[in-house]
């Protein structure tokens, strides 16, 4: 830790040279006289509130002096004559220098000696608590979290009311240097996994945290590139959020993210939705099962449906109908790898479309690509019924990253079978556990494949029934 300087004109020098304010226009050095005495405050204009610091100003300027004959001037004039919430002292020059370019207001007193105030007056721009584009809700709460941490945890402290309820604060991201909080339920929660959570994110250093969430995630647990399913499920919900703090989950927020990390992760998790909770149990309980009977069966649906009519001697009559009624101008797995690429084509070219017009575009551009695939032939219309099984399925969970882990195992599996036939669709089935197994992530008591393995019975029931908690 390096200490300020006792001397005001040394620690007035090292600090202009440190943040570089000749050379940075939004950084602001301003000086104030107070009798025979004399101030500086530093700053970044923008991150700080105006009319609070016009005011602080102004009473400032009207002191007489700044507490010089006092044995501790720099605490006796922040207990007397800071007029603010949040005011702290420090030594630590590092420390001061962090606080001024995270938005804080930094004073140095010709008086204060060896320590300097920080006033906390820092406003950072901000969105409105709008609801999530990518988690909405037929009935339920509107808001959602921002890219703000201080409102994040606003809004989780709204819902939760309990003295239990915990934040712990951390810092960490080489130079972004992110604020990053640790947020559970005291006594609810695992202390041990929360303990060995805070002892992770203190012992990495991660070179940056500009993406947020994404890059502490990627700092805390190595990815695997052959893995791709997700290692964290992330919420923009306060409501969801605080669901999951009753239920003894640990929350991470990362200040810029604009969605927090729940602690441990179980594949299952992802398949839960908030609107399963503002139904009744029987509305939402069903909602629950016809998800998971969707999202499962996209993964088997067009390898199931091209090993069948590979082997049609192995259909009933009943089942005779899913052969094709012409014979493909172009080879069955070639179509449907074709429209694997045009799918996620489609989903790109919507992203990057202005929202008045990304509706219009998904729709007409499916449909016109569909029809003259048909026409000239290089799509047929059961290829085309069945990918468009899987897309509409795909949207049946809200985390994009298990959509893809889950595309990606459909083409192994059907690549599989088209070499190895049954035996590669079952070598292909028996590879989902595997890469659930072997999936790393920050897991606590419990596993990735929790509750199948370790089986808990009565947590397997809750993924499709609304049953309570067991204590």
């Amino acid at each position: 830790m390096e200490k300020i300087s006792a001397s005001y004109r040394e620690n007035v020098e090292a600090f202009r040279a440190r943040l570089r304010v000749g050379d940075n226009f939004d950084m602001i050095e301003r000086r104030l006289i107070i009798g025979q005495d004399e101030m500086t405050l530093f700053y970044i204009d923008g991150f700080v509130k105006d009319t609070v610091m016009q005011r602080l100003m102004q009473y400032f300027i009207g002191l007489s002096d700044m507490c010089g004959d006092d044995p501790h001037p720099c605490r006796r004039f922040a207990d007397a004559h800071v007029p603010y919430v949040e005011v702290d002292r420090s030594p630590d020059a590092d420390h001061l220098a962090m606080m001024v370019l995270s938005g804080a207001v930094v004073m140095l007193g010709s008086t204060f000696g060896a320590e300097a105030i920080v006033i906390d007056a820092r406003t950072y721009p901000a969105r409105e608590t709008q609801e999530p584009e990518n988690d909405r809700v037929m009935q339920g709460a509107r808001d959602g979290f921002v890219e703000t941490l201080v409102f994040n945890t606003a809004l989780i402290r709204r819902r939760i009311r309990d003295e239990s309820l915990t934040m712990q604060y951390l810092t960490i991201g080489g130079p972004t240097q992110n604020d990053v909080v640790i947020c559970y339920m005291k006594g609810r929660a695992d202390e041990e996994y929360v303990k060995k959570l805070e002892k992770r994110l203190k012992e990495i250093i991660p070179t940056e945290m500009t993406m947020g969430t994404e890059s502490l995630t990627e700092t805390l647990i190595r990815r695997r590139w052959f893995n791709p399913f997700p290692k964290v499920r992330t919420t923009e919900r306060p409501d969801a959020a605080a669901a999951e703090l009753l239920e003894g989950r640990v929350l991470v927020l990362c200040d810029t993210a604009p969605q927090v990390m729940v602690l441990p992760t179980s594949i299952f998790d992802f398949m839960q939705e908030t609107d399963d909770y503002y139904f009744p149990p029987l509305t939402g309980c069903y909602l629950r099962v016809v998800r998971h009977m969707v999202f499962w069966l996209s993964l088997i649906i067009t390898p199931l449906w091209y090993l069948l009519i590979s082997h049609p001697d192995w259909l009933p009559p009943g089942l005779l109908f899913i052969l094709p009624e012409k014979p493909p101008a172009v080879p069955i797995l070639l179509q449907l790898l074709l429209a694997e690429i045009a799918i996620d084509g489609l989903r790109l070219a919507s992203m990057n479309t202005p929202d008045m017009l990304s509706g219009s575009l998904s729709i007409i551009g499916g449909l016109i690509l569909s029809d003259f695939a048909v026409e000239v032939g290089w799509l047929s219309p059961e290829a085309i019924f069945y990918m468009a099984f899987v897309a509409i399925a795909s949207f049946t969970q809200q985390n994009h990253e298990l959509g893809y882990a889950f595309k990606f195992l459909r083409v192994v599996i059907l690549l599989l079978t088209a070499w190895l036939g049954i035996w590669g669709f079952i070598a292909g089935l028996l590879l989902l556990p595997v890469m659930l197994l072997t999936n790393k992530t920050l897991d606590g008591r419990y596993g990735y494949l929790y509750p199948l393995f370790p089986w808990n019975g009565h947590a397997f029931a809750r993924l499709f029934l609304r049953l309570k908690k067991e204590k």
